[in-house]
């Protein structure tokens, strides 16, 4: 998934002024953004005062949605570097394409991990025979500095392992949680699970106290450490925690994010991440100009123009807490 802002704005993120190095409980509320012509997400990260978590730098919530008589998730070619996209879906299915000829149908509670690296452009759509229901998440992870120019990749994982208690299961996307880890290539300590709560459960999940971390809300009532966590809306938690109470009014589904505070400050705009404002220039002329991010072969519409880059650089804002 992409960010098919037209009045898209660069911002800098990352870097250690942005954490915060204890224990708190900021809810952060979504802004509703467009996704061509039939989706509606809501955008959790970045979000006004809150940049990152850990290495995640974008997360996007959508649905459910009723795709019954629509065409569902529609978004043209576009490109992306210095990041891993992760595609995680509760219900519906998304079709992938990529310009290293990658084809493939991600389905629910299945991690499809792009690694963009230096260059790499991708679509996604809702097939056109397709579920009813359209639900689930769009994240992105920032590569480090080591990283962030390797040749792109894509992942495709259905098998992924779970961490289970007594009416709680956690299936664990991105890094490691209580000793299981997945199998998806990750660049930075990091963690990222998807929680399923049976209604009435209380669960305590096990932190690492240097991390830090936030739980987005899928679905269902649930409080995180005491507060109740809407659909659509993500809890801030900070650092210095070695485990979070969880307890669910009903059925409830959560993603807990987490992980080292990501030292590096980058500057992103659009669907590419760097360090410079100069590097993302060059990136837009590249992709306008067709050249580096590749083709994708067998989507029925034109790529994406990107937007226009504001000519002065912006300067980084830090703060400490």
């Amino acid at each position: 998934m992409s960010n098919l802002d037209r009045q898209a704005t660069p911002s800098v993120c990352g870097g250690r002024g942005f954490v915060v190095a204890e224990p708190v409980r900021e809810l952060l509320a979504p802004r509703r953004v467009q996704l061509g012509e039939s989706t509606e997400v809501r955008r959790l990260l970045p979000n006004l005062g809150r940049r990152m978590v850990g290495a995640w730098a974008f997360v996007d919530h959508y649905g459910p949605d009723d795709i019954t008589d629509e065409p569902g998730m529609q978004v043209p070619p576009h490109p992306h570097m210095g990041l891993q996209t992760v595609s995680w879906l509760h219900d519906g299915e998304v079709l992938h394409r990529d310009s290293l000829g990658s084809l493939q149908t991600v389905r629910p509670r299945e991690l499809g991990l792009m690694t963009s690296g230096r260059a790499i452009s991708h679509s996604e759509e809702s097939p056109k025979e397709h579920a009813r229901l359209l639900h689930g998440a769009q994240l992105w992870v920032a590569l480090p500095e080591a990283h962030r120019t390797i040749e792109p990749h894509f992942q495709h994982h259905t098998d992924l392992p779970l961490v289970t208690a007594p009416g709680v299961s956690a299936t664990v996307i991105m890094g490691e949680l209580d000793g299981a880890a997945s199998p998806g290539t990750a660049y930075t300590p990091i963690v990222g699970a998807d929680v399923a709560l049976a209604g009435g459960a209380e669960a305590r999940l096990p932190l690492d106290p240097d991390f830090e971390y936030a739980v987005l809300s899928m679905s269902g009532e649930a409080e995180v450490d005491g507060v109740p966590v809407l659909p659509g809306s993500m809890l801030y938690l900070g650092c210095g925690r070695t485990e979070l109470p969880l307890r669910a009014v009903s059925d409830a589904g959560l993603m807990l994010l987490g992980g080292e505070p990501f030292e590096e400050e980058l500057v992103m705009f659009w669907n590419w991440i760097g360090r410079s404002h100069e590097e993302i220039a060059q990136a837009r002329d590249d992709w306008m100009n067709g050249t580096r991010f590749g083709e994708v072969k067998g989507y029925d519409g034109p790529p994406i123009p990107a937007p226009e880059l504001p000519p002065v650089p912006l300067k980084a804002r830090g703060r400490v807490r």
